[in-house]
């Protein structure tokens, strides 16, 4: 399936003024990580909608918060962490063993590859050398198709088939932030896509 320039800008109009920019490289990446049906591109289409606020953002907003500061390792806690609810367990998660690797490995490309681990098999699922140079996911190309790869890597075709957004957002969030604007988006997508 071909996602036309106006089925995107209708489905995120904040996108309007990157919705051509990112249009080519977004049916590549579907094509390319199996995002080839009604289901899949609504569901797709609608986690990268939040995701990026439209297309807006290809990089996390950094404060730090004190969400973010929790990206961070803490050289005064166990590493590794002894129990779930240790300090160190979210950065120990995504793999940011070293100082200052929490902003370094922040939320980029469409669907906010976060930490190290995700930038190490990002970039070598890609061919890219996102350890030395994280940034290259703010590009047009890298953005779409990590997001593409991220999306098939977490096998969220199958949940699209099933029709199963709120395993989706989990899958892809942690949790269910944003929910309830993630389905506002899939509902606009799966009518623009019918």
């Amino acid at each position: 399936m071909n996602l036309t320039l106006q089925q995107l800008i209708t489905i995120m109009p904040n996108a309007r003024s990157k919705a051509g920019i990112f249009l080519p490289a977004l049916n590549a990446a579907m094509a390319e990580f199996g995002i080839n049906t009604p289901a899949r591109a609504a569901s797709f289409l609608a986690q990268l909608a939040h995701e990026s606020g439209q297309l807006v953002y290809v990089r996390e907003l950094w404060g730090p918060t004190p969400s973010q500061l929790r990206y961070e390792r803490d050289a005064t806690a166990a590493w590794p962490p002894r129990a779930r609810t240790d300090r160190n367990q979210l950065p120990f998660d995504l793999g940011n063993s070293q100082a200052g690797d929490g902003s370094r490995y922040r939320g980029r490309g469409l669907i906010q590859i976060t930490g190290r681990t995700n930038y190490t098999a990002c970039g070598k699922a890609l061919g890219l050398d996102l350890l030395a140079q994280p940034a290259l996911l703010e590009q047009t190309v890298n953005a779409c198709r990590s997001a593409g790869w991220f999306w098939q890597s977490r096998g969220l075709n199958v949940l699209a088939d099933a029709g199963d957004q709120v395993a989706v957002t989990r899958r892809i969030n942690g949790g269910t932030n944003g929910l309830a604007e993630r389905l506002a988006y899939f509902k606009v997508a799966q009518r623009v896509l019918a």
